[in-house]
């Protein structure tokens, strides 16, 4: 019989937050009986795209997630995602659940209780060359700069115009997105399993302009006819490019996907509940 090796794991979190490093230093004592912790990063640096380890522990929000993400880049590992921030729609486990997690954590569970996502792959092209292209977890955003004038935004989906947005800026969003940037600016609430993109425009100046959904299988082109000076392509809060008129910023789906443990007892729509603060009643009036 072989040697059961034990599992190997990455430990990441925002290093910016003390309440965070200050957590990881009293759990990791704690789970090292059970796991080999072969990379600890608090920077938000490092690659990790090389290093060969069974799953991530994340400390921190759904940024620190976020980050993560971008450090694994095509090689994604599953994540064990701890709470420390403030809602949480991806790390939404207790630190203190976390020593019987990892106690419990075997490589059929990760196989079993891994929910993968979609990720997104956004290229920005300008007189047909590539100028940066990115993974990304949550959202594609065009944002306005100063002047901070309308922008004319095309939207072409497999080569067809569809529509022009005018508008502040516009979302390209995953369904993990979907609770993030794109809820805040009215985009639906997308099941983080589904594939598909929704397209929600930012203060948009025409009311019959309303978020879109299609399937994650489709192409998507966006186009500025009238950039600012500062008008911007961010991929999960970070920016890929400047924009001039005619660039094209491509969006479709990743290779990869994002990989989430859930523990037994976590559910989507219960976080949905406990985040949105959905378990209250309307009172509707009272009867005498």
């Amino acid at each position: 019989m072989g040697i059961d090796h034990p599992l190997r794991a990455i430990v990441l979190g925002f290093g910016g937050r003390a309440d965070v490093v200050r957590e990881a230093q009293r759990l990791l004592p704690l789970i090292q009986p059970y796991v080999e912790i072969v990379v600890s990063d608090f920077s938000g640096e490092a690659d990790l795209s090389q290093v060969e380890a069974d799953f991530a522990i994340v400390f921190g929000g759904d940024g620190s997630i976020l980050r993560a993400a971008h450090q694994m880049g095509y090689q994604q590992l599953p994540v064990v995602a701890v709470n420390l921030g403030r809602l949480g729609f991806l790390a939404d486990l207790s630190p203190e659940d976390l020593v019987g997690v990892v106690q419990g954590i075997s490589r059929e569970s990760l196989r079993r209780q891994v929910v993968e996502h979609l990720m997104l792959e956004c290229r920005v092209f300008r007189g047909g060359e590539l100028l940066g292209r990115q993974l990304g977890l949550n959202e594609v955003a065009l944002q306005n700069g100063a002047p901070f004038g309308i922008l004319d935004v095309h939207l072409y989906i497999d080569s067809e115009l569809v529509t022009t947005y005018s508008c502040d800026g516009l979302i390209v969003s995953t369904p993990v997105g979907s609770t993030a940037h794109s809820l805040s600016a009215g985009g639906p609430i997308l099941r983080k399993d589904l594939q598909a993109f929704v397209i929600s425009p930012i203060s948009p100046h025409t009311l019959t302009n309303r978020p879109v959904v299609d399937s994650a299988d489709r192409v998507f082109e966006l186009v500025v006819a009238n950039t600012q000076q500062e008008t911007s392509v961010v991929v999960d809060g970070r920016v890929l490019a400047l924009l001039q008129p005619a660039d094209h910023v491509r969006v479709e789906r990743a290779q990869p996907r994002f990989k989430l443990f859930s523990p037994p007892g976590h559910s989507y729509y219960r976080t949905l509940r406990e985040k949105l603060g959905w378990s209250g009643r309307l009172n509707v009036g009272l009867r005498s």
